[in-house]
C-alpha cells in the first residue's frame, strides 16, 4: 500500500504518519511551553547562610528546603507553575492517584512503579510508612529535632498494603491533609538510611542527587541520570554558593558569577539597584507568607496579658512596610492577608483588633496608660535584650522595633544570634523579647494553627488555650470551605486579642535571575513549595 502524503504550507510532501506525531506532540505540550528546552548546564545560585544540616524534616528554613527539595519527591505536590498554592492545584508525585474513604478517615495512595532511591534501592510503600513513623516520633531511630510533628497529630497510623499502596488512617476527617502532604517540607525519606546520615548526605528519589555541603562555602546537587520522570531534569546540576553578606551576593549576581539570587532575599530597594546595574535581569517581588513577629517570653512583667497587649498596641506596622518594603509589604494577623493569602481576616475585622487601629498615636496612648498602671513610665523604664537571627531581614526590622518600643518605656538592646543557634535558643525560651519570622509551609489553617498556636506547639512562649484548640479541631474537620474560613477567622481574632506572637508585617521579597534561566515560578503564599527545579533549564 502506497504511503499517504499531505502538504502543509509548502509544496514539500510530509508523511501522514509524521503529521499525526506532530499533532500529538503539540497537544501534549502545555500551553506556552517552548520546543527548545535545552539539556545541560549548571545553575549557579547564591545562598544566604550555612544550615545546621541537610535534612528537610529536621530543619525549619528555606535555607535547607530550597537546595534540598529537588533531591526528594513527595507523595503529592503543589503544581510547580501555579503561583498561588491551593487544594485545587495539587498534582501526583510519588503517588499516581488517591482516594478518600466515605467517612473521610482513610486516605489511600496508589504509588508509582519502578522508582529507585539514589543508591539504587527500590522505593516502596514501606518508605512512606517509615517516614510518618519518624514524624510521629515512634520510629526506632528518631529525628533529633522534629519541627513539624504537630502537622501529623491527626494521623493515627500509616499502613503499607504491598509495595504500591499506602494508607493514611486518621483519627477524625481532615480534608486539608493533602495540602500538608504537598508542601516542600514533606518529602518521603528512605527506610534504609538512618536520620543521622540524612543530615549529612541525604538520599532521595528526586531529580537531583546530593553531592556535597561545605559550611560557609557551597551546597551542590547533580542531575539524577536515573530519574523516574523521563527527560527530567534539564539541568546537569545546581550549585549554591554561601555568601552571608547580601551586598556581596548581589554584586556576584550582577557581575555574572551567579544566575539566580537566593529566593526572596533581596529587599525592594535593592531590587531597584539590581535593575539599574543589570537591566536585563528578571526580578520578581512577591508576598512570601513570612511575617516578622514579636515573641514575648511570658515571664514577669510580660506574664501579664495587658502588658503584652500594650506592646502589640505600640507597633506602627505601616512604618515597617514603608521603610523596609517601600510600601509593598502587607499588614496581617495570624494568617497571611488577602488576596494572596487565602485565609486572612477581612480588613474591616482586622482594624478592630488591638494594634491594628490606623491611628497609631491613639493606640500608643492606650499602651502608655497600661504601662503606667503597671508601674512603668518615663522615670521607670524596662531594660531587656531583643534577640534576633543574624540575617539582614531580621536585623533591619529589629532596629525599627527597638526605636518603637521606646515609646512605651522599653529600652531594648540588640542581641544577634547565628542561624544554627537561633531555633534552639527559642525552644529553650532563652530570650526576653525575640524578633523572629514565621514562615508558613502551607497557606492553610491546618498548618499554621497546630504548628504555631495549639497547646504543646512551638509558639516558643508555651501558649495554651483549650478553647482555641477546640476551634482548631472544628475547622480542620469542616468540609465546607466557607464555613471553615469563618472558624479560622474566629481563631485569628482570639490569637491577636491575646497578643500571641504579634505579627509586625508580612514581608515581600525579591528574587532575580538572568534571562537565560527559563521556567522559574515564584510562589506568592509560601516560600517553601516551589523548588523542585526539575523543569528549569538554561538557554546558553
Amino acid at each position: 500500500m502506497p504511503r499517504v502524503l499531505v502538504r502543509i504550507g509548502s509544496n514539500r510532501p510530509i508523511p501522514y504518519r509524521l503529521v499525526g506525531i506532530l499533532i500529538l506532540l503539540a497537544t501534549a505540550l502545555p500551553i506556552g511551553s517552548a520546543w527548545a528546552q535545552k539539556q545541560g548546564g549548571v545553575l549557579r545560585i547564591t545562598h544566604r547562610d550555612s544550615p545546621s544540616s541537610m535534612s528537610i524534616h529536621e530543619e525549619g528554613t528555606i535555607s535547607v528546603v530550597a537546595p534540598m527539595m529537588g533531591v526528594f519527591n513527595n507523595l503529592v505536590l503543589f503544581d510547580q507553575h501555579k503561583r498561588q498554592n491551593s487544594l485545587d492545584d495539587i498534582v501526583p508525585d510519588l503517588a499516581t492517584s488517591w482516594k478518600w474513604s466515605e467517612d473521610g478517615k482513610k486516605l489511600t495512595f496508589a504509588l508509582q512503579k519502578g522508582v529507585s532511591w539514589h543508591d539504587g534501592k527500590p522505593f516502596t510503600a514501606a518508605d512512606v510508612k517509615c517516614t510518618w513513623e519518624l514524624l510521629a516520633g515512634t520510629a526506632k531511630d528518631n529525628f533529633k529535632v522534629n519541627f513539624r510533628k504537630g502537622w501529623w497529630a491527626n494521623v493515627e497510623s500509616v499502613t503499607a498494603n504491598g509495595d504500591l499502596e499506602a494508607v493514611f488512617n486518621l483519627k477524625v476527617p481532615q480534608p486539608a491533609l493533602l495540602a500538608l502532604l504537598a508542601s516542600g517540607f514533606t518529602p518521603v525519606y528512605p527506610c534504609h538510611v538512618p536520620p543521622a546520615d540524612m543530615r549529612r548526605a541525604p538520599i532521595g528519589t528526586g531529580p537531583f542527587k546530593f553531592v556535597e555541603y561545605k559550611a560557609n562555602q557551597t551546597i551542590k546537587v547533580a542531575r539524577n541520570p536515573n530519574y523516574w520522570k523521563p527527560g527530567r531534569p534539564y539541568l546537569d546540576g545546581i550549585e549554591y554558593t554561601i555568601i552571608a553578606n547580601r551586598s556581596t551576593a548581589i554584586l556576584s549576581f550582577v557581575s555574572g558569577k551567579h544566575d539566580v539570587t537566593f529566593p526572596y532575599e533581596i529587599t525592594v530597594p535593592l531590587v531597584n539597584d539590581v535593575k539599574t546595574q543589570m537591566p536585563s535581569a528578571i526580578c520578581d517581588i512577591s508576598p512570601m507568607n513570612v511575617a516578622a513577629n514579636l515573641l514575648m517570653n511570658p515571664v514577669p512583667p510580660f506574664d501579664n496579658l495587658e502588658m503584652r497587649r500594650a506592646v502589640a498596641m505600640s507597633i506602627d506596622r505601616k512604618a515597617f512596610v514603608d521603610i523596609l518594603t517601600q510600601g509593598k509589604g502587607d499588614i496581617g494577623a495570624a494568617m497571611q492577608p488577602q488576596p494572596e493569602g487565602r485565609w486572612g481576616l477581612p480588613p474591616d475585622v482586622q482594624r478592630e483588633l488591638p494594634g491594628y487601629d490606623p491611628d497609631i498615636a491613639k493606640s500608643r496612648e492606650k499602651a502608655q496608660a497600661i504601662m503606667k498602671a503597671n508601674g512603668y513610665g518615663p522615670d521607670k523604664r524596662i531594660k531587656l535584650k531583643l534577640s534576633t537571627r543574624n540575617l539582614p531581614t531580621y536585623r533591619d526590622a529589629s532596629v525599627i522595633l527597638i526605636s518603637q518600643l521606646k515609646e512605651i518605656y522599653i529600652d531594648a538592646e540588640l542581641n544577634l544570634v547565628e542561624t544554627a543557634q537561633w531555633v534552639p535558643k527559642l525552644i529553650r525560651r532563652d530570650y526576653d523579647f525575640g524578633l523572629s519570622q514565621v514562615g508558613n509551609g502551607v497557606d492553610d489553617p491546618d498548618q499554621n494553627y497546630p504548628e504555631n498556636y495549639a497547646c504543646g506547639s512551638r509558639t516558643y512562649m508555651d501558649y495554651c488555650n483549650k478553647e482555641v484548640d477546640a476551634l482548631i479541631a472544628q475547622q480542620s474537620a469542616e468540609k465546607d470551605q466557607e464555613k471553615r474560613k469563618k472558624i479560622a477567622w474566629e481563631i485569628d481574632r482570639k490569637l491577636t486579642a491575646e497578643a500571641v506572637r504579634p505579627m509586625i508585617y508580612y514581608m515581600r521579597g525579591g528574587t532575580c535571575w538572568r534571562p537565560e534561566v527559563k521556567n522559574m515560578t515564584i510562589m506568592v503564599n509560601s516560600i517553601f513549595n516551589g523548588w523542585r527545579m526539575e523543569d528549569v533549564w538554561l538557554d546558553r
